[in-house]
């Protein structure tokens, strides 16, 4: 029983069902693995804990998807697909977009936005010599993942009340545009 392939996405799959009826903090591992039908230990043989299984949800089915978009300079089309997937599982993301402190889905969201955005700008950079020691890929994509997560984070824990196209062309809006653009634009 162990053996099967799709344990994993089992795993995931039955902690996203209980996230439904009871917060992520009071979920146990028993909890998982018998709606997932296995044994505990093999939660341990895919998971180090229950947050590595909520990075691994984010990074397979929200990140994974836009991975290719993103490499082929697909920017407004990756960040719609974010959004759509996020939307498509709406229930879940409400309530684990609740969770808060240590192992936030904020942090952990951020810190896999902040890995694709680090790899991805990286084979896109390579070894070339930046504009300033400072603007380096990391620094570049630490920016980037922060702004991105807080109008994800902001958009979810608001109800999702905008359509992803919608969410995703105010987040390219903003991000295109200094803060001076930005004051000049709402005086008018």
């Amino acid at each position: 029983m162990q053996n099967r392939p799709d344990v994993e996405k089992e795993m995931m799959q039955a902690f996203k069902q209980l996230v439904k009826t009871t917060p992520p903090a009071k979920i146990t591992i028993k909890e998982i693995t018998d709606m997932a039908h296995v044994i505990r230990p093999t939660f341990y043989n895919h998971f180090q804990d229950k947050y590595e299984l909520i990075e691994r949800i984010i990074k397979q089915e929200i990140l994974d998807p836009v991975r290719p978009l993103l490499a082929n300079d697909m920017i407004d089309e990756a960040m719609v697909l974010i959004f759509t997937n996020l939307q498509k599982d709406k229930e879940f993301y409400m309530k684990i977009a609740k969770t808060s402190g240590q192992n936030s889905f904020k942090e952990i969201t951020e810190s896999c936005v902040e890995e694709l955005l680090s790899e991805i700008l990286e084979a896109k950079i390579g070894q070339k010599v930046v504009k300033d020691k400072w603007l380096t890929p990391q620094m570049l994509a630490k920016y980037y993942a922060q702004s991105m997560t807080f109008v994800v984070v902001n958009w979810i824990e608001s109800g999702m009340p905008l359509s992803p196209k919608e969410i995703a062309e105010i987040y390219q809006y903003i991000i295109t545009r200094s803060m001076q653009d930005m004051i000049e634009e709402l005086q008018e």
